[in-house]
């Protein structure tokens, strides 16, 4: 995954359409896709691999989490092809690392995968001890952080989880990659932190996340009409 400024696509909210990938420019060149949950709706290992399938025929670096819309059963998949991240890390260039945390707090769909927000706080916890060596970092949770611009539903409700923020506060990674909540594309900060929720991938929302002089940054993109 070496290169001069190496970059990472970040996505999710994918939800079993796998029409996009395609129509990303970026994706081919990618040190590695960090998907951030929500491959499936409702969907377990068959419906997950058919969205793993398509994405690494394109790239075949993938590291992910699950997301509350795919059942736990994923992660089983996940870690048989060496994809993932949960309550993890992973050096991803000299000096940086990617940390995941997937699932989310309870909505009221009852989805397959929801735990308490102390849950949520004890894999962040599970991840940093492995990652704490790394100068720079990347988090990868499905879950966005409570009252930003990342976990608006409807432009006027905050659901995000305050486990995630407190995390965000106390730790500042460089970058948080999170999603869960379609229409809350959007760039935020807490402190040094930039958020980065892409939203849905069929809307075609992606992020790109740069290494450049030892600067970790993040950008929206969105993909090309085909």
């Amino acid at each position: 995954m070496s290169a001069t400024s190496p970059y990472w696509i970040g996505l999710g909210d994918i939800h079993d359409d796998v029409r996009v990938f395609g129509a990303i420019p970026e994706l081919p060149g990618a040190a590695a896709v960090l998907v951030s949950g929500d491959l499936t709706v409702r969907g377990g290992p068959e419906a997950a691999w058919a969205v793993l399938s398509t994405l690494t025929r394109i790239n075949p670096n993938v590291l992910a989490v699950i997301g509350n819309m795919d059942h736990a059963s994923v992660e089983g998949l996940l870690a048989q092809k060496g994809m993932l991240i949960q309550a993890a890390s992973r050096e991803l260039a000299p000096g940086l690392g990617v940390m995941g945390v997937g699932w989310s707090t309870p909505t009221p769909f009852s989805t397959p995968s929801e735990v308490p927000d102390a849950t949520i706080a004890a894999w962040l916890e599970a991840a940093h001890t492995s990652a704490k060596s790394y100068e720079r970092l990347i988090l990868v949770c499905h879950n966005p952080p409570l009252d930003t611009a990342t976990d608006l539903v409807d432009g006027a409700t905050h659901v995000g989880s305050q486990a995630v923020r407190a995390f965000i506060e106390r730790v500042q990674p460089d970058v948080c990659l999170t999603g869960h909540i379609h229409e809350a594309r959007s760039v935020d900060r807490i402190g040094k932190t930039m958020i980065v929720n892409p939203g849905n991938l069929a809307a075609g929302g992606y992020a790109v996340i740069s290494l450049h002089d030892g600067r970790v940054t993040a950008r929206l993109g969105q993909a090309r009409a085909s």
